[in-house]
Parts: C-alpha cells; sequence; structure tokens
C-alpha cells in the first residue's frame, strides 16, 4: 500500500533534510519544526476568532445586514470542513509537508486578498481561499506532529500543540479587539501575511519527511465526501436559523445519498479517504466518538453562556468576555501536563477522569447563582476548562498512536473532522434551545452539554476494557 522509506519528498527538499527519521527528528531540527507547526495552528485558530469578534464592525463598515455578515465566518469553516479528509488522503500519497507548504501559501494569499477585499462578495470569496489554506495546515498539522517527535514523546507534542490552541483562543478576542482600536478592519486580515510567510519559512526548512503511498488520489471519493459534510453542515445550519422545510429536507437528503454512495466506495479500499479502516480499531473509533461528544459539549457551553453571563447575570460584553478567559487559561495550563501524563498512562482513564471534572464544570456553571461574584464564576469556568485540558492531548494521542504510521494523514483528518462535526452539531443545537426554550435556554444549553461530557466520559472509560486498552 506505502512505499517505505526511499520514497520520499528528498528530491524537493533542503540539502540538511535529505534523511528519513522513522521516530522523530533529532534535536535542533525537532524545535524548528515543532515551531513551524505551532505557528501555522496559532495563525488558524486566531484567524478564525479574530473574525468573529470583527462581525459588527464589517457589517457596518461593508454595509450588509448582520446576518449577510455571518458569511464571512460561514464560509471560512465550510471551506475547512469540506475538504479536511480529501486533503489528509491526499497528504499520504503526496507528502504532509507538502500539503502543508501549499496550505500555508494559500492561506497568506487568502489573507492579502481578505485585506484588500472591498465588498462582502469579494470578502466572503477571500474567506473561502483562507479556509482551504486552513484546511491544509489542520489536515496535516496531527500527522506532522507525530513524525516530528519520538514515539515516547507523542503526547508532550500533542500537549504543546493543545497549549498553542488554547492559548491562541483566550488572545484571539483581544488582539481583535487591540487591533480594531488603532487600525482599519483589513488590518485583521493582513497581519496574517508576515506570520504566515514566517511559517512557510520555518516548515520548508524543518519539517520532516514521511513516506509516500504508491496509490492514486480518488477524486470521486474526495467529491462526495465535500458533498456529505457540506450539505450536512448547511443542512445543521438550516435547523438553526428556521430555514424551510423544503430546504432542509433537501439538503439532508443529499447527505444521506452522498454519505451511502461515499461509504460504499470505501468499505473496500485498502486506505480510504473515509478512514473507515481505521474506525475498525476499537481505541481509535472510541477516541473519535469521545472527540465528538465534548465537543459537543463544549459548544453548548461557548454559545449559551454570553447569553447567560448578559442576560442573565447582566454582565456587559467586556465583562463576559474577561469571565469566560479562565476556561482558555485553565486547558492552556493543564494541556501540556496531560500530555506529558499521556505517555505513561492509558488515555481511558485520562480521558474519563478530565471529562468527568468537565461535565461537573458545566453542571456548576448551569446552576450560576444570580448575582455570583467575579471568583464564583472563575472557578466553575477554571474547572470546565482544566477538565478539557486533562482530556484532550491524551484522546488526541490516543487517536494518533492506535493508527498505523502510513495513515497518519488519514487519523489526523479524522481528528480535526470529529473536533468540526462536534462543534457544529453543538451549534445547531444552542440555536435551537434559545428559539425553544427562550430564557431558560442558555441553562438547558449548559445542561444538555454536562450530560454530553458525561457521556463522553462513559465512552473514554471504555477504553479501559482488554480488548480496548492497548496504547
Amino acid at each position: 500500500m506505502t512505499a517505505g522509506p526511499a520514497r520520499t519528498q528528498a528530491d524537493h527538499r533542503p540539502a540538511i533534510q535529505e534523511e528519513f527519521h522513522p521516530d522523530g527528528l533529532p534535536m535542533p531540527q525537532r524545535f524548528w519544526a515543532a515551531l513551524a507547526v505551532a505557528v501555522s495552528v496559532m495563525m488558524a485558530v486566531l484567524d478564525g476568532a479574530i473574525a468573529n469578534v470583527a462581525l459588527p464592525t464589517l457589517s457596518q463598515e461593508l454595509q450588509v445586514a448582520p446576518s449577510t455578515s455571518i458569511w464571512v465566518v460561514n464560509a471560512y469553516q465550510l471551506a475547512i470542513t469540506v475538504t479536511l479528509l480529501p486533503l489528509a488522503a491526499l497528504s499520504e500519497i503526496v507528502g504532509y509537508r507538502r500539503v502543508y507548504v501549499v496550505g500555508v501559501a494559500v492561506f497568506v494569499l487568502g489573507s492579502a486578498a481578505c485585506a484588500l477585499s472591498g465588498s462582502m462578495t469579494a470578502l466572503t470569496l477571500s474567506r473561502v481561499v483562507q479556509g482551504l489554506g486552513a484546511s491544509g495546515i489542520m489536515s496535516t498539522n496531527a500527522a506532522l506532529i507525530r513524525f516530528t517527535y519520538p514515539r515516547a514523546m507523542l503526547g508532550r507534542g500533542i500537549g504543546v500543540n493543545a497549549l498553542v490552541v488554547a492559548t491562541s483562543s483566550a488572545l484571539g478576542p483581544t488582539i481583535a479587539g487591540g487591533i480594531l482600536l488603532v487600525a482599519s478592519w483589513p488590518w485583521l486580515f493582513a497581519v496574517n501575511v508576515p506570520i504566515g510567510l514566517a511559517a512557510l519559512f520555518l516548515g520548508w526548512r524543518s519539517l520532516p519527511l514521511s513516506p509516500l503511498a504508491k496509490r492514486r488520489f480518488d477524486w470521486v471519493s474526495a467529491l462526495l465526501c465535500a458533498a456529505t459534510f457540506g450539505t450536512l453542515i448547511t443542512g445543521l445550519d438550516s435547523i438553526s436559523y428556521g430555514g424551510s422545510l423544503t430546504e432542509t429536507v433537501a439538503q439532508f437528503a443529499v447527505t444521506l445519498l452522498a454519505g451511502g454512495w461515499l461509504l460504499s466506495r470505501q468499505v473496500s479500499a485498502s486506505a480510504p479517504l473515509l478512514p473507515v479502516d481505521l474506525m475498525r480499531i476499537p481505541i481509535f473509533a472510541l477516541s473519535v466518538g469521545t472527540s465528538v461528544c465534548s465537543f459537543l459539549a463544549q459548544m453548548l457551553a461557548y454559545a449559551s453562556l454570553p447569553f447567560l453571563l448578559q442576560n442573565g447575570v447582566g454582565l456587559s460584553a467586556v465583562q463576559t468576555g474577561l469571565m469566560m478567559t479562565p476556561w482558555p487559561l485553565a486547558t492552556a495550563v493543564v494541556a501540556p501536563i496531560s500530555g506529558r501524563l499521556a505517555d505513561r498512562y492509558s488515555p481511558g482513564l485520562l480521558g474519563g477522569a478530565g471529562l468527568a471534572l468537565f461535565a461537573l464544570g458545566l453542571l456548576s456553571l448551569a446552576f450560576l447563582p444570580s448575582a455570583p461574584a467575579a471568583w464564583d464564576i472563575g472557578w466553575r469556568m477554571a474547572l470546565a476548562g482544566a477538565g478539557f485540558g486533562l482530556f484532550q492531548s491524551p484522546n488526541n494521542r490516543a487517536m494518533l498512536g492506535s493508527a498505523p504510521r502510513e495513515r497518519s494523514g488519514g487519523a489526523g483528518g479524522m481528528l480535526a473532522t470529529a473536533r468540526l462535526l462536534g462543534q457544529t452539531v453543538g451549534a445547531a443545537l444552542v440555536a435551537l434551545v434559545l428559539a425553544r426554550f427562550g430564557a431558560v435556554g442558555p441553562t438547558t444549553a449548559l445542561l444538555l452539554g454536562a450530560g454530553a461530557a458525561a457521556l463522553a466520559a462513559v465512552v473514554s472509560m471504555l477504553r479501559l476494557l482488554p480488548s480496548t486498552a492497548h496504547r
């Protein structure tokens, strides 16, 4: 199915990269490769957070309705979702580094186009380009980490990556506010250009070689995958915003037809684009289920907490942002520690314990007093964030480590897809709950989130069974 180490991208790499390292890179090359991955991930995460904060400004300055400005976010997320698994499969064939380098280059071009956009249409199309570049980064991120770090340090590498994601999420709104305070909105996107060029240079010079698979890219399956996930996302979005019944049913019908056709093509493939081969590995399948449930719970909380704190408690938007900060900060502190622990202890145990804490944190937020002190909100946020950080690194390590090395692209693509799927379903549920339950909607969403986190803890604990506990 795959070529051995002799067939790598060596003929396209700088002289310092000629040797293939089967168990991680030596220092200092490992440091520079890890930095390249961290910079690119930071850029992609920051961009999502920055765009969310900028929506009111974009709506006003480009003279469009707020509902129209949301497509600045939707176009970016949709482009990522429909191309993640196809690009992950492509990276196994042409090399993770090549897809990463092209992804960063496309992201930089998309960022420049966003900064130069003079209309909402141009900005939305530029965000699609940005999303395609971000998909190239995200689809190879996990696989590159696996080939950068020795197996004995894989959890540590994943923990560092989780630290970068959590820190970027925490700083995103602050950075966006700071840029808008001193400059116009195009600078929100222009700032990506120098960062992206730095990531491009670091990646070209330091990222690891990987074996290349001896197979052709399955274009039909790639199109079916895009249709399946694309219509699933737009269908859920239609439910969230009260779309017509005919439109919603039509979208889900396409999801079922395209998904069924895709699955029929994949079940007999030796290295399928939709990684059904990896889903036959019990610990991988359980890790995917844990990830979907946990990110569903995360989005139920993230999307409902601003309504609870502003409408229920009476905080301002700025105060709400500050009160939510302990969550990503606690995740940033705990994630690297749990990454180190993941190299020694079972992901089922660490993930189950973390998700139990996460569920308790969400439950405590659901029963927040009507007039809480700042510390009373802070410790509940920190508990939820710490639990999430304890779960995330071991779960990601289990997903990557249980897959064959030559299927690192498929494993990494599924890791990112599980996260996006959970978040998308969670966002749709929040919209439904807020519309259906009115004033108690945020509390109801948090209770649902606590239930989803508890379910994720149970699924995680199933990895302790003898038949699935191998690492």
